[in-house]
């Protein structure tokens, strides 16, 4: 399936709601049951059926499909912020007494989680340069359950070879998880190079329109809800449907607002490399 048809298409069963172009906003916090029995169910795995929306909304849905096909994953899930991704993704995957290693100068709110929230419960990060992955290796114990990647990274834009370091994480039996923000799915797919866990806030390019927060964590459907059924629920830090509905609005133009900020940033720089109060 190609990006037009998935960001134009997917998940929109048009029958359903009266064939508009344009998705319904499902504003509701829950949803009723003929049965007593489907409620039971509902109760006892969110992720079944409809229940309440801070787990899943059919606004969402669309959503969270659309995004898992960009990614090339199983499954996702759509958060109120990217640092709520971030915040889940890594809580999921460390226990006390764990370490992790991270590229260094990570944005702020990883920092933030590895420095100030994940000492409290005695884990420990080591950040490294993460362009050379001897120093993955090297930096790797013997309780190490977490690489962190954002390639580019977020301050200095430094690439990591994501596919080496996802090869070496599988050998350690590592979690891979990378921020992806800056690529998107259209320009960079790390699941399919063999990351774990792939986030990216949406507010950026997804959104695109400075009106919306959110956030996209990416992953095989264990994973996902292994997320879902802790993480994510516990937190209450899924999207809201309308705000969904916005970054479904975005997704349409984000082929052409990436062509158009691709092409320009290249005048900037050709611009500032020749102005003579640039260095």
């Amino acid at each position: 399936m190609n990006y037009s048809n998935i960001i134009n298409e997917l998940g929109e069963e048009r029958e359903n709601y009266f064939n508009a172009v344009s998705p319904p906003i499902i504003q509701t916090s829950n949803f009723a049951f003929k049965k007593v029995a489907d409620l039971a169910m509902g109760l006892d795995d969110e992720m079944s059926s409809y229940l309440y929306s801070r787990g899943l909304n059919p606004t969402v849905e669309i959503l969270r499909k659309k995004m898992a096909a960009l990614d090339g994953a199983e499954d996702s899930l759509i958060f109120n912020s990217g640092a709520s991704a971030i915040f889940a993704s890594i809580l999921a995957n460390v226990k006390s007494g764990d370490h992790v290693v991270s590229v260094r100068s990570p944005y702020t709110w990883a920092q933030r989680m590895f420095d100030v929230i994940l000492p409290r419960f005695n884990v420990t990060t080591t950040y490294i340069n993460g362009t050379k992955l001897e120093n993955w290796e090297r930096a790797t114990r013997s309780g190490t359950t977490l690489y962190y990647l954002e390639s580019p990274n977020s301050w200095d834009f430094a690439l990591q070879d994501i596919q080496a370091v996802a090869s070496l994480a599988r050998a350690k039996n590592i979690t891979t998880i990378i921020d992806n923000s800056y690529c998107t799915p259209l320009h960079q797919t790390p699941i399919k190079m063999g990351i774990d866990l792939s986030l990216q806030t949406a507010t950026k390019y997804i959104g695109g329109h400075s009106d919306v927060l959110g956030g996209v964590l990416s992953g095989t459907r264990v994973m996902i809800k292994k997320i879902f059924d802790s993480e994510f629920l516990n937190t209450g830090s899924g999207i809201q449907p309308f705000n969904a509905w916005l970054l479904i609005r975005g997704l349409r133009t984000l082929p052409a607002r990436l062509e158009r900020i691709t092409r320009t940033t290249l005048e900037v720089i050709s611009f500032l490399k020749q102005h003579p109060k640039v260095e």
